[in-house]
């Protein structure tokens, strides 16, 4: 078969990539400590596994409305109120299998061919993967570590035009760790709404934040009609295989999203949304506890990537991502990646798999067992003392 031209601008996600050559060796005999994937090693809580049971139980298997349960967007919009400061009504909410499709579905809304959007370099790929599947036209703004991985405000000021449709912000932020503080919020806010820009904020990090508080620019003045605030269950209630995310945006902009969700999955699966209200209004101590056992694990690994041969790592202020700079091997990241792998049996991520900006840098994530970074860092080790060479 002929592919369409469209899939050739289509990119992956690399971490799926490694994840496979890592299961390949696994499946060889190697031991393999896994660090690619971004997936809390903690089970879902048992009081959302167990609403998820009762509503198999009681035949809660059929369709659902699109959009996503009533039940479920009111407890989105009194969530995402309380959370964010801000009013949020349940018609501003559509519920997605994941989080991934509300970035997708954003841009399909917003985007056309030659029409720019300034996104984080380094940043989530799938950002990049989907504007140029639309035909826009990605507009990469550095996230340099002397900066602490914050947005080059006078650079963002400088590409933004009247040719931008979209803004791109991740805070706490895949892959550096990085936080956008108040003051650079707000200034994106000002560009934002001088332009009339929309703003896609993925906040699927939010909780894991390690310092300060949390800031979202959809509470800064002006900002509640311009953003696409992206959140979901994978990351903070460890229900990464439940596949459940959703975004909060302006009305107009939810029946447009709900139109592709009637086109490509129809709706997300009902007894999965009964779990998502049990999250959303039960105890919250499983979070707050994962949270603290991340920040324990987070200095463990600054403080040992720190003592191998040829590397330094600032301090991840969020999320659960160390990103250690290794320019002093002077060997591409993808190249000191694959060492690792095939040498020291650690899966990890190359920088410049999230963009230019990334190249001389690593992505671990750290939501693995204390054993199992202690073990990675004992067999990277030896691996990175060969190539400082």
């Amino acid at each position: 078969m002929e592919l369409a031209d469209r899939m050739a601008r289509l990119g992956t996600e690399s971490a799926f990539e490694v994840l496979a050559q890592a299961l390949e060796l696994e499946r060889r005999g190697r031991e393999i400590v896994h660090l690619e994937i971004g997936e809390p090693d903690f089970e879902t809580p048992e009081h959302i596994k167990a609403a998820a049971k009762r509503a198999l139980d009681e035949g809660q298997t059929h369709y659902g409305p699109p959009a996503g349960l009533p039940e479920l967007r009111e407890a989105i919009a009194e969530h995402v109120a309380g959370t964010r400061g801000i009013p949020v009504a349940p018609d501003e909410v559509v519920v997605t299998p994941g989080a991934k499709p509300i970035m997708f579905f954003a841009i399909l809304a917003l985007v056309g061919r030659g029409d720019e959007v300034i996104l984080p370099d380094p940043g989530f790929p799938i950002y990049e993967s989907v504007v140029n599947f639309a035909g826009g036209v990605p507009i990469p703004i550095p996230l340099l570590e002397e900066r602490g991985f914050g947005f080059d405000l006078e650079e963002l000021e400088r590409r933004v035009s009247r040719k931008t449709k979209l803004i791109i912000v991740n805070s706490p932020h895949n892959p550096t760790g990085g936080v956008l503080d108040p003051d650079d919020l707000g200034r994106i806010a000002e560009t934002a709404r001088h332009y009339r820009v929309p703003v896609l904020s993925d906040e699927i990090y939010r909780d894991f934040l390690y310092e300060g508080a949390f800031a979202s620019i959809a509470a800064f003045p002006g900002m509640s009609e311009l953003t696409i605030l992206l959140d979901g269950f994978s990351k903070s209630y460890a229900m990464t295989g439940w596949r459940l995310g959703y975004g909060v945006m302006p009305r107009a902009l939810a029946e447009a999203v709900t139109r592709l969700m009637v086109n490509s999955a129809s709706c997300t699966a009902t007894f999965v949304q009964r779990a998502g209200i049990a999250a959303l209004r039960g105890d919250q101590a499983p979070v707050r506890g994962m949270v603290e056992e991340f920040r324990r694990r987070r200095d463990l690994i600054v403080e040992g990537l720190g003592k191998l041969p040829g590397v330094s790592c600032p301090r991840p202020r969020g999320a659960f991502y160390a990103f250690p700079n290794v320019t002093a091997l002077r060997h591409p990241s993808r190249e000191i990646a694959r060492h690792l792998l095939n040498e020291a049996g650690v899966a990890l991520l190359w920088g410049s798999a999230f963009g230019r900006y990334g190249e001389g840098y690593l992505r671990l994530s750290y939501a693995s067992s204390e054993v199992n970074l202690r073990r990675a860092l004992a067999q990277m080790a030896p691996v990175l003392a060969r190539v400082a060479r």
